[in-house]
């Protein structure tokens, strides 16, 4: 009998813990569809790109977000607005201004960026249908430091990594420093 208990305890572990990974967090989008931006049942996984509007780095980031989304159709895109401030109709006029064709995410209590431990903006991470980080970091090396600007990117991370995840290859490398503005 305690044998059965202690298989018991550990699948009820195992079990909360994967609960605990991957929460079914609803979010609307700025037209008011409910999303599930860490539960996509239909795509390989999710990307999460944490995005502030007034950060000039994320703003020059916008046609590259879309071109990353446009190739990589089978992976779930949102754009995560971290101003605590910004209004859903500020929102949408942005996204209209820089042609955004992601979802946008309104995040104004961080539930996503503490989830997703971001730091800076822009900054992409990915998740895999149960939780999981397959990656964390910049999109790519276009910004070696901050203030420092190449006049082409060198490695494209972001797409490198949805590349090897849509293969059923390991992420290398996982992790990358994203330079962009500070999370307030």
């Amino acid at each position: 009998m305690r044998f059965f208990c202690v298989i018991l305890c550990c699948l009820a572990t195992l079990f909360s813990a994967a609960a605990a990974v991957a929460p079914d967090l609803v979010v609307n989008d700025l037209n008011g569809v409910p999303r599930h931006p860490l539960t996509s049942t239909d795509k390989a996984a999710s990307v999460l790109i944490f995005y502030w509007q007034d950060c000039p780095i994320s703003n020059g980031y916008a046609p590259e977000l879309n071109r990353i989304a446009a190739n990589h159709t089978n992976f779930a895109f949102y754009i995560v607005q971290v101003d605590a401030g910004l209004s859903a109709t500020a929102a949408r006029q942005h996204a209209r201004q820089y042609d955004l064709h992601i979802p946008v995410l309104l995040d104004p209590q961080h539930r996503l960026v503490k989830l997703a431990k971001a730091t800076v903006t822009p900054e992409a991470v990915v998740f895999s249908k149960n939780g999981q980080v397959l990656y964390r970091g910049r999109i790519d090396d276009l910004y070696p430091a901050f203030g420092k600007k190449r006049a082409a990117a060198q490695r494209h991370d972001l797409a490198d990594a949805l590349d090897a995840i849509a293969a059923g290859q390991p992420v290398k490398p996982m992790e990358t420093e994203a330079i962009g503005c500070f999370i307030q």
